[in-house]
């Protein structure tokens, strides 16, 4: 299977990109903290407890758990999952909060 890497893809698989943690460590933005539960907003923190993402992640959370136990591992939605998880990372509204 052949991967479209978009730039949110990339982001969230990496780490690197338009992730408020990554932006605040190089002093790009004053504040690494997501809206949703004024934590800092990290690849982890917008996969597993965004509250804002909930639809989204639930959407995906019922496609992986349609063929195996939940939760599964931390790279499998990437690859096994990819373009239910790219619908996920392509929602997400990246620093407009």
């Amino acid at each position: 299977m052949r991967l479209n890497a978009t730039p949110n893809f990339t982001a969230i698989v990496t780490g690197h990109g338009n992730i408020k943690s990554y932006l605040y460590k190089y002093k790009i933005i004053d504040n690494s903290m997501c809206l949703a539960k004024k934590v800092n907003q990290t690849v982890d923190h917008i996969l597993f407890d965004c509250t804002l993402l909930e639809r989204e992640w639930d959407k995906l959370k019922a496609v992986v758990t349609r063929t195996e136990d939940w939760p599964v591992s931390y790279n499998k939605p990437s690859i096994k999952y990819y373009k239910n998880f790219k619908e996920y990372i392509d929602k997400i509204i990246w620093n407009k909060e």
